[in-house]
């Protein structure tokens, strides 16, 4: 039986030595290698989930414009990346490449594959990390591009569409400022989407892992 900790080993394990199949202890150690090479890759990437809109909704524009080849390029490296991460860890699946507003999108569809995703996601954020570290060592530049299983994550942009805009709207109504439970920078861009178009403003608080967004009423 393949687990949550197993496949993120695996994850690392194929980064770090060319696909060998050797399994880290667990995801804790497999996160803490992510963070451990956020030189490279992962404070940039946190740079990037500010900037797109985790402090304030509306910094799009702030965002460089990316060539498409270099999109087409990083899908290219994370697809190859990942199909060989479900070959170490013997899970099948097919790989999907497609591009989402200013970046590529790769996901692993064809397969109910639980163990990549993990409790609310984990499994998969770490997975994207490693993905984009992949990807960071070949091209040598900053990647923001996003892995998805199985359609997890627009699922889960249609729940939190909904619950920004419910919180927007109690929050309209009460005149009181809402805090919502803790969240990814993935899951907090798409409340703050979701604030925004309801006309409200919202930010966020607190250091990572319990980062969270707070709804404000109109001023």
């Amino acid at each position: 039986t393949v687990t949550s900790g197993d496949v993120a080993g695996q994850a690392l394990a194929g980064d770090e030595a060319d696909g060998a199949a050797r399994v880290d202890p667990g995801l804790d150690q497999d996160v803490d290698a992510a963070d451990a090479a956020g030189d490279e890759a992962g404070a940039a990437e946190a740079a990037a989930d500010e900037a797109t809109g985790d402090e304030t909704a509306g910094d799009e524009a702030a965002e460089p414009t990316v060539d498409p080849a270099d999109l087409e390029q990083e899908s290219e490296i994370a697809a190859d990346y990942v199909e060989g991460l479900l070959d170490v860890a013997d899970l099948d699946g097919d790989i999907d490449m497609d591009v989402e507003g200013d970046r590529a999108l790769v996901s692993v569809v064809g397969a109910t594959l639980e163990e990549l995703i993990g409790p609310r996601g984990e499994v998969l954020e770490a997975l994207q990390e490693l993905t984009r570290l992949a990807v960071h060592r070949q091209t040598g530049n900053r990647t923001r591009i996003m892995l998805d299983v199985g359609g997890y994550r627009a699922q889960r942009r249609s729940e939190l569409t909904e619950l920004g805009h419910d919180a927007a709207e109690e929050v309209r109504d009460s005149g009181v400022p809402r805090r919502l439970e803790a969240m990814t920078p993935f899951e907090r861009k798409v409340v703050h989407d979701a604030v925004a178009a309801a006309g409200l403003r919202s930010e966020s608080e607190g250091e990572e892992p319990n980062r969270r967004v707070v709804v404000f009423p109109v001023s």
